[in-house]
């Protein structure tokens, strides 16, 4: 049980037969395409397929949401503006195209009445911020979540280790760098693939 926060591949994307809990997201996927052209912008149709898993092969992204969010949500309010801290934290379908501002869609999603859909230039630029602020070791943390990566090093004794050695502003609330990875390395796989992460 807990939220997870994982890529869709195209058969998803575009099933219009099943509702979101039987895997189907062509509801949404057709609402965003209609917003799209309603705005004068292509539609987004060009999801790829789900890969085949391979540990370490960044083509899928799985993280489990499981430490509290109290030491985040400060870290957002100190560092990013109330309208930031909605697209970085508020969106329930981050997509790899850039987008002035969110949009909000009339489907229902895994934890909400409607889908706010959030661009993921402008939510990697949000992530890029906190994790200066902090001085996230990006180097040192995993790159790729095929299979709760960043979820397991920040629970398990990887992150504890290097906060000993390399400690800093990042290692005084793990918890907030764990989301501030999550954001950033979300964000940096949708634009990397091309898909969409959702919340399930």
């Amino acid at each position: 049980m807990g939220i997870y926060l994982v890529s869709v591949g195209a058969q998803e994307w575009f099933d219009d037969e099943g509702d979101e809990e039987e895997g189907g997201r062509g509801a949404v996927a057709s609402a965003l395409d209609e917003e799209l052209r309603r705005r004068g912008l292509p539609p987004y149709t060009s999801v790829p397929e789900e890969a085949d898993f391979v540990r370490g092969s960044g083509l899928s992204f799985e993280e489990k949401l499981v430490p509290p969010m109290d030491g985040f949500v400060a870290l957002c309010r100190a560092h990013l503006s109330r309208a930031e801290e909605e697209v970085l934290c508020g969106w329930t379908l981050l997509v790899p195209l850039s987008l002035d501002e969110e949009i909000w869609l009339p489907v229902s999603s895994a934890y909400t009445d409607d889908t706010m859909v959030a661009g993921a230039p402008q939510v990697l630029r949000l992530a890029q911020r906190l994790a200066t602020a902090v001085e996230l070791p990006v180097d040192e943390i995993p790159a790729t979540s095929d299979n709760l990566d960043l979820t397991m090093w920040f629970l398990d004794e990887p992150a504890k280790d290097l906060a000993a050695t390399r400690p800093g502003p990042w290692s005084a609330d793990l918890d907030a760098a764990f989301y501030v990875a999550v954001y950033l390395r979300a964000a940096q796989h949708s634009l990397r693939r091309g898909c969409p992460i959702v919340y399930c």
